[in-house]
């Protein structure tokens, strides 16, 4: 999938499939080449990547077929171009509070390579684009999609302004956390965590903006929430697959020998 084709699919309402990748392992990307994903998710605002293996990941899943979505440290419009230039087709903002936000990180993702006054004036409109730099402003564009992180309280307040901005793309869910900013940390299950997730989602596709989760819960509570609207579904990531698996089949063998349960690292089995 291109930059061009998942920014399509975002906006309308296509539901695209992606997971967490942490690992930095080459031998990642033949193996997921053969998954039906449509994106990879590739985080560098918790997990600690270079830009050296960051840029090297993008080009990577990208000739496997994949759009590389990266989640930048902060809001801030020179670490998305960085982003961008080592290869990202989608950029996700974390933390967005502000339509003022959203205009800045656009002026980074959608009005490459413009900065300074020029691209300030050409924002707030005192002063638009020659036709030739903007055909080019916008012919590079078309492979970069714009997502903003949605998770807090006062995120969802100022929504319908955020979503209002020209150029938002989508809108991310971050569930950890918006359920701190709602006071109930981790509590994924209370009602006031399922109606925010529920506003956020309605409004973005009234929108005609995709909305999306990361979720590292289970396929009904997943489908549920794309029966409410969500087209971007991030689902588990490569650790938690692996802790999943792993610990499913060690402890059917476990099992199946007779041995003890092992709950910590250092327990040995009873042989």
């Amino acid at each position: 999938m291109t930059g061009r084709e998942f920014t399509h699919a975002l906006r309308t309402g296509r539901r695209l499939y992606g997971t967490l990748v942490a690992s930095t392992s080459p031998r990642w990307v033949p193996l997921l080449a053969g998954m039906p994903l449509d994106f990879v998710f590739i985080d560098t605002e918790h997990i600690t990547i270079d830009r050296e293996k960051l840029s090297w990941m993008c080009y990577a899943y990208r000739y496997a077929g994949f759009a590389p979505v990266v989640r930048i440290p902060s809001p801030d419009p020179f670490a998305a171009c960085q982003a961008l230039d080592g290869g990202a087709c989608g950029l996700v903002a974390p933390y967005v509070e502000s339509a003022r936000q959203v205009r800045e990180m656009i002026g980074a993702v959608k009005h490459r390579p413009l900065k300074g006054a020029k691209l300030a004036a050409a924002l707030d409109g005192t002063k638009p684009l020659e036709p030739v730099l903007k055909s080019y402003v916008e012919t590079y564009a078309r492979e970069h999609s714009f997502i903003a992180n949605i998770e807090s309280v006062p995120a969802i307040e100022a929504l319908d302004e955020i979503l209002a901005v020209e150029g938002l793309d989508g809108v991310l869910v971050g569930p950890h956390d918006l359920s701190c900013s709602l006071g109930q940390p981790e509590r994924y299950d209370t009602p006031e965590f399922e109606a925010a997730v529920r506003t956020i989602f309605r409004k973005a596709r009234a929108a005609g903006i995709g909305a999306g989760i990361h979720s590292w819960m289970d396929c009904a509570r997943e489908k549920a929430w794309c029966e409410a609207g969500a087209n971007l579904i991030i689902h588990s990531s490569d650790i938690i697959a692996t802790r999943d698996t792993l610990s499913a089949q060690i402890d059917g063998l476990r099992q199946a020998m007779g041995d003890r349960k092992n709950t910590g690292g250092n327990d040995a089995a009873t042989v």
